[in-house]
């Protein structure tokens, strides 16, 4: 799901690309996109573009007579802004999940486009923020912060840290893998009890005999988790890109690169309690969910068409041939006892061929052997069972 970091970097591009173009006309809107129509309409007006937390403002001001129109948008789990041709598909043209198009005045025209294939964005008329959001952890760290440790009684802060991280109404902006990072780095463990990793905080802010250069030089050398949920969102922005991209994963690079917990070979995840995963190293912490197994990405084993299965057989599955049964298919147990048997019949024959003395003639008494068999064949003889 794009965070905080990707709603910026959206913020960005629209600014870069649409700054210089007029658009015109009316908000075209797909059937099934989750949002109102948009009423407005203007022969030439521009786009902006303003982020918080997860959210997006586009403003669409008219360049004449007429009232400017804001809208908000969320991008639910794949949802991004795109500057397109608007030109038929086939040949970069409107892609198919285009459920805003704001068209330019040039010819062949262009389209803004809100873009979201699994249809989880959503969008609402005015310029307000979603209530009951918090400070943005990127454009509103001052205020993030005093946000947070003012309400550490909220009930929120009885919860593991990794889940009240996602709590939007104190941390907006942070998402899945962002929580992952901040607290990998911090080496804190993911089911901890929020209100104690945050009182600490508390505490080391009200401290008196810290002078205001040692305070500074604390923060650069030991960042806490506040100043994290800050810092490393905007590592993500100064990469550039789109961020967390899933829906484009190859243009990605440089984010997977500066990924260090997040869905990485060799550590470890759990579901927390409201389904999400948690990657982290080390112990999981206090109040991990009982019972909770580690997820582990399995590596899948291509088959060998070259390899040849050992045909294992008993008297249960001969009997079985016998009768025009298939055989099942031995279970471990059996392949073990099997296995030891075996094992034990080639040390015994080695064992009497070391104690047996040397003979000149090692094969008569099997043929003699074989010839009573045959002679009582011959005869009609049934043998004996």
């Amino acid at each position: 799901m794009p965070e905080g970091p990707e709603l910026r970097l959206a913020e960005r591009y629209v600014n870069a690309v649409c700054g210089g173009l007029v658009f015109a006309g009316g908000v075209e809107r797909s059937a099934v996109g989750k949002g109102p129509a948009v009423p407005f309409a203007s022969p030439a007006y521009r786009i902006t573009a303003a982020a918080r937390g997860k959210e997006v403002r586009l403003t669409l001001a008219p360049l004449g007579a007429g009232e400017p129109l804001a809208l908000v948008l969320r991008f639910g789990m794949s949802g991004s802004l795109r500057l397109c041709a608007a030109g038929g598909g086939g040949g970069g043209g409107i892609p198919r999940h285009a459920h805003l198009r704001f068209l330019t005045r040039e010819r062949p025209p262009r389209a803004l486009c809100f873009v979201d294939a699994r249809r989880f964005g959503r969008w609402r008329l005015g310029g307000a923020w979603q209530p009951g959001r918090g400070p943005c952890v990127l454009g509103e760290y001052p205020a993030f912060r005093e946000n947070v440790l003012r309400n550490l009684a909220d009930k929120a802060f009885d919860k593991p840290i990794c889940e009240a991280l996602l709590n939007q109404k104190y941390f907006n902006g942070i998402g899945n893998y962002l929580r992952a990072e901040i607290l990998y780095r911090l080496k804190i463990p993911p089911f901890e009890k929020a209100r104690t990793v945050l009182e600490a905080l508390k505490h080391r802010e009200q401290d008196p005999s810290l002078t205001l250069s040692k305070k500074l030089k604390l923060k650069r050398e030991n960042p806490d988790l506040l100043e994290l949920c800050h810092t490393v969102p905007m590592e993500v922005v100064e990469l550039g890109g789109k961020g967390y991209d899933p829906e484009h994963s190859g243009d990605s690079t440089a984010f997977k690169n500066w990924l260090q917990c997040y869905s990485v070979p060799g550590m470890r995840s759990l579901r927390d309690n409201m389904g999400r995963t948690i990657w982290f190293q080390g112990e999981p912490g206090p109040m991990a969910p009982k019972g909770g197994k580690s997820r582990k990405k399995r590596t899948q084993l291509k088959a060998d068409p070259e390899a040849v299965t050992p045909k294992v057989t008993t008297r249960a599955s001969k009997r079985r041939a016998r009768a025009g049964g298939s055989p099942p298919k031995p279970t471990e147990e059996v392949e073990k006892v099997l296995a030891d048997e075996a094992g034990k019949g080639r040390a015994r024959r080695r064992k009497l061929a070391a104690a047996a003395p040397a003979s000149s003639e090692p094969e008569a008494p099997v043929k003699a052997k074989r010839g009573r068999v045959s002679a009582r064949r011959g005869s009609g003889a049934a043998p004996a069972v």
